[in-house]
């Protein structure tokens, strides 16, 4: 798996885990929520930087971002399909 994916891979595991919208995780990490789903999908080479943004937005270590799935280990959920309005 290149690293773009595995990026993307855990960056939607753990946004689904927390039951994170694409929308609230962007809002939270201070992106475009379309750069959110180019990232799950491996599409773009992100900073360091934004990395960082959304490992804290996730309240997980950046490392976290680059952990190696298990061979049997699913691809990830999506959550259901819908925008939903940020609490607050």
């Amino acid at each position: 798996m290149e690293v773009q994916e595995l990026v993307g891979w855990n960056l939607r595991r753990l946004r689904v885990e927390r039951k994170i919208s694409q929308d609230d995780l962007a809002l939270i990490a201070e992106v475009e929520r379309a750069y959110v789903g180019y990232l799950e999908r491996g599409k773009r080479n992100p900073t360091v930087a934004i990395l960082a943004r959304l490992a804290n937005a996730l309240e997980v270590h950046i490392s976290e971002l680059f952990v190696q799935p298990l061979d049997i280990e699913a691809k990830p959920r999506p959550l259901k399909p819908g925008r939903k309005k940020t609490s607050g």
